[in-house]
């Protein structure tokens, strides 16, 4: 009997990393997310591409992605069975509010995409890169993507500071520490997308 290797850690936050920004990409890139203020729809689009991951190459069960990322196993098994014939008419349609239905195709659209076109796995030169990084930072949401990095697997609701100042507190945003920005946002915090909310709140004003 054939033993498939799973991936490891690292592989599997690149490859996820991977569908993350084909998923921007279907939506129609990073400036079109900023233009209809959807900067929330970045951590359901994160959760989602890193439960198709995890399904799909590292194999696990939804019980273990729940687990893993720190969601509910009802969340996984909405992403993994999102309709994506229904998720390209949304694409084709008007942005709107996005769940973990939306999400979960979304992600299963871009990577199959990738798959498709032997993309998930090659390595790519920087310049050949869809979404760049310098693009990111130009549009002053590149702290939001490490955010979403460092609280993977982190469990919401969150009660206080402490459990992300150890992972997000060293990271800046338009200037400013998070460390300090962590003390004037309101707590309990519900999930992955009223943090990146109250961030921006208080680093704009």
């Amino acid at each position: 009997m054939e033993v498939i290797a799973k991936p490891i850690a690292g592989d599997i936050n690149k490859l996820a990393e991977k569908v993350f920004m084909e998923a921007i990409n279907l939506l129609g890139g990073l400036r079109n997310l900023i233009q209809y203020r959807n900067l929330t729809w970045l951590p359901s689009l994160a959760e989602a591409s890193y439960v198709v991951v995890l399904k799909n190459e590292a194999l696990k069960t939804s019980k273990e992605i729940a687990k893993e990322l720190g969601i509910t196993d009802q969340t996984v098994k909405n992403i993994l069975s999102a309709d994506e014939e229904k998720v390209k008419k949304f694409i084709e349609g008007e942005l709107e509010e996005i769940d973990e239905h939306k999400a979960g195709g979304i992600a299963k659209l871009a990577y199959k995409k990738l798959k498709k076109e032997g993309r998930l796995k090659e390595i790519e030169e920087e310049d050949k890169v869809v979404i760049k990084k310098d693009e990111i930072e130009v549009l002053g949401i590149d702290w939001a993507v490490h955010v979403l990095a460092h609280i993977k697997g982190l469990n919401f609701p969150v009660e206080n500071k402490e459990p992300l100042l150890e992972r997000i507190g060293n990271i800046v945003a338009k200037g400013k520490k998070l460390e300090e920005v962590l003390d004037k946002i309101e707590y309990p915090i519900k999930n992955p997308a009223e943090l990146l909310h109250k961030i921006k709140e208080k680093i704009e004003k």
